[in-house]
C-alpha cells in the first residue's frame, strides 16, 4: 500500500508542476483581443481562443504537451525501479542471460533492494511485445545467507 501511495504522491506532485507551468504560459502570454458578434445592443464580445490560430502559441502548448508526457514517464520509471517494501532505489544491477542462446535463457538484468526486501527481474529482450517485470520479495535475505554461513562451520 505503501508503494501505491508514493506513487500517487508523486503523481500529484507532478500535476501541481504540470499546473504551475500552465499558469506561468497563461500569464505570460498577451490575451488576445475580443471582438464583436452583431450590432447594437445585440452584440456579443467573444475572445477567441488563441490555440490553433496562433502559431508560438500552438507550438509553446505543444511543448508544454511534451514536457508533462516527460514528467509523466519520469515518474512512472523512477516508481518501477523502487523496492516495492521500503522504497529505495533498487541497485547492483546484475545481467543474466545469453544474447547468443536466447532460447535457453533470454538477457535480463536483476535489481536487488539494498536491505534485502526483493529482487526485480527486467528483460533485456523485447520479441513478443513489453514483459511484465518479476517483482520477488524475500522474507528475510540476510537471516538466510547467515543461516548458510552458519551451517558451513
Amino acid at each position: 500500500m505503501k508503494y501505491w501511495g508514493y506513487l500517487a504522491a508523486k503523481l500529484v506532485a507532478g500535476a501541481g508542476i504540470a499546473l504551475g507551468v500552465l499558469w506561468i504560459i497563461q500569464a505570460s502570454y498577451p490575451k488576445p483581443q475580443p471582438f464583436l458578434f452583431g450590432r447594437g445592443a445585440a452584440a456579443v464580445a467573444v475572445r477567441p481562443d488563441p490555440f490553433a490560430h496562433d502559431l508560438y502559441y500552438t507550438l509553446t502548448m505543444l511543448g508544454y504537451f511534451l514536457f508533462c508526457l516527460g514528467l509523466f514517464c519520469l515518474i512512472i520509471l523512477d516508481q518501477r525501479y523502487r523496492c516495492r517494501t521500503c522504497l529505495r532505489r533498487l541497485r547492483m544491477p546484475i545481467a543474466t542471460g545469453s544474447w547468443t542462446h536466447v532460447l535457453l535463457g533470454p538477457p535480463r538484468t536483476e535489481y536487488i533492494c539494498p536491505y534485502g526486501h526483493g529482487t526485480l527481474r527486467v528483460a533485456d529482450l523485447h520479441v513478443s511485445g513489453a514483459n511484465a517485470s518479476d517483482w520477488q520479495p524475500h522474507e528475510d535475505m540476510w537471516k538466510e545467507l547467515i543461516s548458510l554461513e552458519d551451517s558451513k562451520k
